[in-house]
């Protein structure tokens, strides 16, 4: 259970639009689409449709997560980057903070992932019945003080699109995202009142030019904590 309290400003921010995609950046703490309950309606999707009644879901991110989102403004649009998503052929990186101090500059997260059915939404790593699931991170910055826990800037780049699949990674290899209410412990949960992961990039190919198009919307490491 959770209160849904969404941010009304800005209520739609564009990074681009033109009568085929939107690109939107979506603020933490707003639904990608509709929840099932009423009180869950508002979301930037139903924001979107109000200004673009064509608009139409081709991915979404967490509602914690902050970041770039496209919307399709027509069907073949849609169909053209759906079946980007699906051969894998669109390229998103993320920016999280994460607890502690990681050691490698860069490496690879390969662990499969399930459903955690008792625990839903919360997704589980299962080396029998779980998808696989593939992660490549590199490190941006570090920091430590006598102050406070130390925390760690990785960029993250997905291969696969599970559920929950960055959490969950970095969780599992000792490193949880800070402010994650599903999956961090008590210290790192406590050093953020926002989930600190957020899509930074995003590259398809336009659906009628036939063009790369690449967007990109980072936030440092001191804007997360602000």
């Amino acid at each position: 259970m959770f209160q849904y309290d969404p941010p009304e400003v800005p209520f739609l921010e564009f990074i681009f639009r033109d009568e085929h995609v939107a690109v939107m950046h979506k603020p933490h703490g707003l639904l990608s689409v509709p929840g099932k309950a009423a009180e869950h309606r508002d979301s930037l999707h139903y924001r979107l449709s109000r200004t673009l009644p064509t608009a139409t879901v081709v991915h979404r991110l967490d509602m914690a997560t902050s970041g770039i989102i496209v919307f399709a403004l027509n069907k073949e649009a849609h169909r053209h980057i759906s079946k980007q998503f699906e051969n894998r052929e669109v390229k998103k990186t993320y920016n999280a903070l994460v607890h502690g101090l990681v050691e490698d500059s860069h490496g690879a997260i390969e662990l499969p992932l399930r459903c955690d059915w008792p625990n839903r939404p919360k997704q589980m790593v299962d080396h029998k019945q779980g998808k696989h699931a593939l992660t490549h991170y590199s490190l941006e910055d570090q920091k430590t003080t006598d102050k406070s826990e130390p925390y760690t800037l990785v960029e993250l780049s997905p291969i696969t699109g599970r559920s929950h699949q960055l959490r969950v990674h970095l969780n599992a290899i000792g490193h949880p995202i800070l402010g994650d209410r599903l999956y961090a412990h008590p210290q790192a949960l406590n050093m953020a009142s926002r989930l600190c992961l957020h899509a930074t990039y995003l590259s398809f190919t336009h659906p009628h030019t036939g063009r790369l198009v690449e967007f990109s919307c980072k936030l440092s490491l001191t804007q997360f904590l602000n």
